[in-house]
């Protein structure tokens, strides 16, 4: 006998297709939920770096490296042409004011030399022949003036006593009117005279004067000529390190030319470029450091030579007291320029997030640190170790600085 099979209600018929179905609607309603709300990021805490932002004392200044230089290079010039007869330094060898570089020769300069010294010793002995003609005129001029007073003193006591033989009526009237005229004579005359001789003396010493000048300017003449065979010796002009000497055994070099340069090597400096970002910041004077084996050695900015190239300038600082031990030309050393005092303001640490924001947000964690979103934040200075943070955080906040590459545009991070 047949059994009736009773009809199943169609939700039990269909309950699989009907599961399926609100599946999928569960599916396409979370991913619409998802798609219209921040869009988040599962990672491990332990692959980030976070920072807690603190009200600390923030020192500005840029972390360079510099090169250790001579304070002072000189240049090595000739003073007289000639060819390179022998060259005595080496490249590098540490020379002493006054040691000899290299030797020259000059064929025609030392004929020149050599018929100076020929003329200057015919105008010595000239001069030597005039001068002692010129001591025998004075001797002669003291001659005659001692003769001249002489002569003078003694018609002078021959008239005084034939006044007084007048007066004894020895002499007559006429004969001491004519003793008295020959006295007037002879007092004039001997007055001209010797001013005749003082004026000769005068123009002898004169004359003495300008020949010994003369002779002088000649003498002068001679040592210049000397003084310019000496300047084919090339000498160090002080103590320091030959750099190069740029000639060779023969060659011809001109008056004045540059063969050779010297380091001076008893003080250093610190050579180094900054950014042009910091050119208006920068200025003589300004405090600066170097570690080297734990330990600081201050530095000052000495020069700073405001032509900007390749979008940097040049910067020169020197010692202000201890040098580090075995300091070397060539040798490499970070240097820290302060621009600044310390100030008391709201920092974070460095990190690549300002690569990827450009300093205009970061990821801020919240107070049990399971999440992190975005907010924006202003960057105000920074130096090599901190950001100075103007907006958007305050002390105790605590902030991711790395990681940065992996997170895409995540709105949001959960840890």
């Amino acid at each position: 006998m047949d059994i009736k099979l009773e009809k199943k209600p169609w939700y039990v018929r269909y309950r699989y297709r009907l599961i399926g179905g609100v599946l999928v609607l569960a599916g396409l309603v979370y991913v619409i939920v998802l798609a219209s709300g921040p869009r988040r990021l599962r990672v491990k805490l332990e692959t980030v770096q976070t920072s807690e932002v603190s009200n600390a004392d923030f020192r500005e200044y840029v972390d360079v490296e510099g090169v250790v230089q001579p304070i002072m290079t000189l240049m090595v010039n000739t003073l007289e042409a000639g060819n390179v007869e022998r060259i005595v330094a080496e490249d590098g060898k540490l020379m002493k004011q006054g040691d000899t570089i290299m030797v020259l020769t000059n064929p025609d300069l030392m004929r020149e030399i050599e018929d100076q010294r020929d003329e200057w010793e015919k105008q010595r002995i000239t001069y030597r022949e005039k001068e002692l003609e010129m001591e025998q005129q004075r001797l002669n001029l003291k001659q005659q003036a001692l003769d001249a007073t002489y002569e003078l003193n003694r018609i002078s006591k021959n008239f005084q006593l034939e006044k007084e033989e007048f007066g004894m009526g020895i002499r007559s009237k006429a004969q001491l009117e004519v003793s008295e005229d020959e006295f007037r004579y002879k007092t004039e005359s001997t007055r001209l005279k010797l001013q005749s001789l003082r004026s000769d003396s005068v123009m002898a010493v004169i004359r003495k004067e300008m020949l010994r000048k003369d002779y002088d300017r000649e003498q002068k003449k001679m040592e210049r000529g000397l003084r310019r065979m000496e300047g084919m010796v090339v000498r160090a002009p002080a103590d320091g390190q030959l750099s190069f000497v740029k000639v060779i055994l023969g060659q011809k070099v001109g008056a004045g030319e540059n063969v050779g340069e010297i380091k001076v090597m008893d003080r250093f400096k610190i050579h180094t470029s900054l950014s042009e970002y910091y050119i208006d910041r920068v200025t003589t004077g300004l405090p600066a450091s170097i570690s080297y084996q734990d330990r600081k050695y201050p530095l000052r900015v000495s020069k700073v030579v405001p032509e900007v190239k390749e979008r940097m300038f040049e910067v020169d600082l020197v010692f202000t007291g201890e040098l580090p031990d075995n300091l070397r030309l060539g040798k490499s050393f970070r240097v820290q320029i302060e621009l600044g005092q310390p100030e008391k303001a709201v920092v974070i640490s460095r990190g690549n997030f300002y690569q990827h924001t450009g300093g205009r947000w970061i990821y801020k964690l919240n107070a049990d640190k399971s999440r992190a979103v975005k907010v924006p934040i202003t960057i105000g200075r920074q130096n090599p170790l901190q950001y100075e943070v103007t907006e958007g955080l305050q002390p105790g906040d605590c902030v991711i600085t790395t990681g940065y590459d992996n997170f895409g545009d995540a709105e949001e991070l959960v840890f």
